[in-house]
């Protein structure tokens, strides 16, 4: 796939060299050409001094045949508009925009532009360190209807297995975070001490969720 990544700062350019060595083609847009030096002499990819939402630099950039654009420069703004423009202008399927904003980064997502709030989301998992309680949404789809979350659970739960924590919560569980490596679960896994599970639900359902993992498995009537 080819993907144009518009701000070749620390995220852009990790994010350029990660996708080249997974074997996609990448062009990089920055209005600064001096940004380019944090891709490495190794990036086979092209640079592109220019306007990330100028419908010319993109074309440059190759936006035309590309099946992704990333929005990670230092604005806001900046960042919003190229991705509504490599979306509605240039009909790529996967947009993504950083936004720092978490108050805009919620009006996008309902609007069909994925976002992610770097600011809210470092803060929120720093709170779910040290606060573990409810449940932290980490994906909604744009309807908002659904969501992947991180839901805090009791330690009544630890010893019995995920089909039963699903059959008296109503979730489903997406997966499990165990000693720092993500695990896909069966209905078979059993509950360990430090697990963190994520599960997906409708929105609608979160208080109703989150009580429910809050409360051990015989306490649920």
């Amino acid at each position: 796939m080819h993907i144009v990544i518009m701000g070749c700062g620390r995220v852009g350019a990790a994010l350029a060299q990660t996708l080249e060595a997974k074997g996609h083609t990448v062009a990089v847009v920055d209005r600064d050409p001096t940004a380019f030096r944090r891709l490495g002499a190794g990036f086979g990819g092209r640079r592109v001094t220019g306007v990330g939402f100028d419908q010319d630099t993109l074309r440059e950039a190759g936006i035309e045949e590309a099946g992704a654009f990333a929005a990670v420069s230092s604005g806001d703004n900046s960042n919003i508009i190229a991705a509504r423009v490599a979306r509605e202008m240039f009909g790529v399927e996967n947009v993504a925009a950083r936004i720092y904003d978490p108050r805009r980064a919620e009006v996008y997502q309902r609007l069909g532009i994925p976002t992610v709030a770097t600011v809210r989301w470092t803060a929120d998992q720093m709170l779910r360190r040290l606060l573990p309680s409810g449940s932290e949404a980490l994906w909604r789809d744009p309807s908002g209807g659904v969501q992947l979350a991180e839901v805090h659970t009791a330690p009544a739960w630890v010893g019995h297995k995920i089909s039963k924590l699903q059959e008296e919560t109503g979730v489903r569980v997406a997966f499990l975070t165990r000693l720092g490596e993500a695990i896909l679960p069966t209905s078979q896994t059993v509950l360990q001490e430090g697990d963190l599970v994520h599960v997906m639900m409708r929105t609608e359902d979160v208080e109703r969720v989150e009580a429910a993992f809050a409360r051990g498995p015989e306490d649920q009537r």
